[in-house]
């Protein structure tokens, strides 16, 4: 589309698609960034260090299962460290693309059909990232199908349903089964068109193969609705109860900075308030490499911006009363263990942290701020390291100084730690670029349904 695009967005600041298009541009634009032989520069080059990431976190691995999990920095008392810290982040940005698919949908907020794909294909991502560290984490990652109730009979092991590891196994795998069908069944339509448009004979048939026959026809749409609904009504209980689940993994102990009542929704507001950031990390260059801002609008951005502010200021309020119950109780390991965060050893991290989710955030009530897309884009990637530093505050200082002086000692992440996290970083990006190149970054079936075309055809078929 031509450079217009960005002038006709500013005087429609609040369309969901900038005026000008047609069915058959909506379709040329988005399906030619996968059917075109080259790739930007842009791409070439943050494919290129995805990889080199991956090899890093591949290394990482090996070396790990040779000689087990003493390379990383774990000691007693803090026997969980950056495996966990990394676990509870990435499924927390996996959040804002159950959150947009399904709720949004239920919703009927229209808002989303611009950025639901790439953000459902966020969370798959995000969860096969985060799904590793519990199982790297056990020592034997061999035997993590142990932690399933897999016929104790025949091999002779028990689940140990007390524990939060085997919840974290089932709320994390469903999580991810339902979130992959519903993102796949969503891909069927535009796959269809991929395959009618592929000039290569074996990309017709890759995509007619994953497209499942589709032929576009009543019955196709009337069951491809049904089952769009059934999987979002079913994901949508899944974006509290997963992270309500992952917060049980703590305030279920009686360690003091862990047991509080009030984690599963502290934990819920703090995934989505994640997952939003990484949502405008992806989307800001996307849409400018790909001259995608017709279609992925400023209004797209503004209201992004906007749930990431709500779900801070809940955080927020989480903070201010984690620490006021931790006076008000009068347990004096409670209040020891928050006095621990603010003025010991990880009191740098936790006063960055509290800039980071707290106070920076706060810009956000500007509307300048929320549409300046290059301070947007820091302003993310701000709320992301804030997130990822919470994490290892919660973790880290309530393991470092629990009930025994005697065993209090600090933790000192090693080489291997940063490697693992920045390897995971790397198979994200990797799988996240993989799947741009392959596969529709933005639904071409739902964008045409907001162009004023499809709602003139609706009418005169109503």
């Amino acid at each position: 589309m031509p450079d217009e695009q960005e002038v006709l967005e500013d005087n429609t600041t609040r369309a969901v698609i900038a005026p000008g298009y047609t069915f058959g541009t909506v379709t040329d634009q988005i399906a030619s960034v996968v059917l075109t032989k080259h790739q930007p520069m842009f791409w070439v080059a943050c494919f290129g260090v995805a990889f080199s990431l991956l090899l890093l976190f591949l290394w990482a691995i090996v070396l790990l299962m040779a000689k087990g999990v003493g390379i990383w920095g774990i000691r007693t008392p803090v026997m969980w460290a950056f495996a966990i810290t990394n676990f509870v982040w990435w499924i927390g940005i996996g959040h804002a693309g159950t959150l947009i698919s399904a709720i949004l949908l239920l919703l009927n907020q229209q808002w989303r059909n611009s950025i639901n794909r790439f953000a459902e294909a966020m969370t798959l991502f995000a969860v096969a990232c985060a799904g590793m560290f519990p199982l790297l984490h056990l020592g034997r990652p061999w035997l993590f199908y142990w932690l399933f109730p897999y016929f104790p009979t025949t091999i002779g092991v028990q689940p140990n349903f007390r524990s939060p590891l085997v919840w974290d196994v089932f709320a994390v795998s469903t999580y991810g089964t339902v979130s992959l069908l519903f993102w796949y069944v969503g891909l069927m339509p535009d796959l269809g068109t991929l395959r009618d448009r592929a000039k290569n004979r074996i990309g017709k048939m890759i995509y007619g193969v994953m497209s499942m026959g589709w032929r576009g026809s009543a019955k196709h749409w009337s069951i491809f609705e049904t089952a769009s609904l059934l999987l979002a009504g079913l994901a949508t209980p899944l974006v509290l109860s997963v992270h309500t689940v992952v917060s049980f993994d703590f305030t279920i102990a009686i360690l003091p900075g862990w047991h509080s009542t009030f984690f599963p929704p502290y934990f819920v507001a703090g995934a989505i308030y994640s997952g939003f950031a990484m949502v405008l990390v992806l989307a800001i260059p996307l849409r400018k490499v790909y001259h995608l801002e017709g279609l992925i609008t400023r209004r797209h951005l503004d209201n992004s911006a906007k749930l990431m502010l709500a779900t801070g200021e809940i955080v927020a309020y989480a903070y201010i009363m984690e620490t006021f119950l931790a006076w008000y109780s009068g347990d004096v390991y409670e209040q020891a263990a928050f006095w621990h965060r603010m003025t010991g050893p990880y009191a740098i991290t936790y006063w960055v942290l509290i800039t980071c989710n707290i106070i920076l955030p706060q810009a956000l009530w500007s509307k300048r701020v929320r549409n300046n897309t290059p301070v947007l884009f820091i302003w993310s990637l701000i709320v992301l390291v804030g997130m990822w530093l919470e994490r290892y505050i919660i973790i880290v200082s309530s393991l470092a100084q629990d009930f025994l002086p005697s065993s209090w000692s600090l933790f000192q992440a090693t080489r291997w730690d940063w490697a693992t996290f920045l390897g995971t970083i790397g198979l994200f990006t990797f799988l996240f670029f993989l799947f741009i190149r392959l596969l529709p970054m933005i639904s071409i079936f739902e964008v045409r349904t907001l162009l004023p075309q499809a709602k003139v055809e609706e009418e005169v078929r109503g």
